[in-house]
């Protein structure tokens, strides 16, 4: 099984959403339907991160990283849109 950790930017508003999931499609469609009560005001998002990890534990080091003060200064430094 492949981990995803990914990043979200609200296309509204100033918000960086990280997250990890094993079931990508499922989770970027809940954040956009709203079925996420901490990401459901920010909607809609871009994706702007996507990366792919071998087990779990790897995809969450890199998620608590991406979640810190310096994770969100990189991401927002380093925003690139990625058409999926």
């Amino acid at each position: 099984m492949k981990y995803h950790v990914y990043a979200l930017s609200s296309t509204v508003r100033n918000y960086i959403y990280v997250g990890l999931t094993s079931d990508l499609d499922r989770r970027l469609r809940d954040h956009q339907n709203g079925y996420n009560p901490t990401t459901k005001p920010y909607r809609p998002f871009e994706l702007i991160l996507l990366e792919e990890h071998e087990t779990r534990v790897l995809a969450r080091e890199r998620e608590k990283y991406l979640k810190t003060s310096a994770g969100k200064r990189w991401l927002r430094s380093h925003k690139v849109n990625i058409k999926s």
